[in-house]
Order: C-alpha cells, then structure tokens, then sequence
C-alpha cells in the first residue's frame, strides 16, 4: 500500500469519526432544522468521499469490503448536487452507513497505523 492511500484511508476513518460524532446526540429533527449542524455533517462526508477519490485502484482492490462506489457517489451529490440533498438519505448514511464503515476501516487501521508515515 503506498504512502498515500495510507494516508487517505486515515483520513476517511477520521472524517467518518467526526461524522459519527456529530450524530450521536442528536436527531433527524435537528438535521432539517439546524443549518450549522447540516453543513458541518455534509463536510465531513464530502472530505471522507474525496480522500475515497485518491485511493489507487491497486488498494481498493486490496479492500473489497469498503463500499468505495458508493462513498464517491455521496461525495459526488453533496458538492454537485447541494441543492438537492435528500435528508432522510444523509440521516440514514450517518447514522447505519458509517458506523459499518468505520468498523471496516478499523480492522485495517492496524496495518495504516504501523506504516511509518508522517501526516
């Protein structure tokens, strides 16, 4: 896995933990109702979705169990498509999505990790 992917595989598992974050106390409710909250979410998703664009093909290869179409898709809708994010899309992503995503991105955070690479 070369220096770069290991870092944007970094990057995902640590913008998919800050979008978990940003959900846990709160609700569908909110999403619609507190742009702030709505803008910060959509931002971490888009970071995860671009970090998934720079991952060689060679390593999503090596990684068959992360939904790599998917994420570029959501990145994809969230900056062209702005307005018109379909919420209940963006709540059920957050909230069932990215907790499996993490939990794959976990099993190989060892390997990420003990790859000796500055980021």
């Amino acid at each position: 896995m070369n220096e770069s992917d290991i870092i944007r595989l970094r990057h995902m598992l640590d913008c998919a933990k800050s979008a978990l974050n940003l959900v846990k106390s709160r609700t569908f409710d909110d999403l619609v109702n507190d742009r702030m909250f709505r803008m910060a979410l959509i931002k971490e998703i888009e970071i995860l979705g671009e970090a998934a664009t720079k991952i060689s093909d060679e390593t999503r290869k090596q990684l068959p169990n992360i939904p790599w179409e998917p994420i570029i898709g959501m990145r994809n809708r969230l900056v062209h498509v702005y307005y018109d994010i379909n919420f209940r899309v963006l709540w059920i992503t957050s909230n069932y999505n990215i907790p499996r995503l993490i939990k794959e991105l976990e099993k190989i955070s060892g390997l990420i990790q003990n790859e000796d690479v500055n980021t």
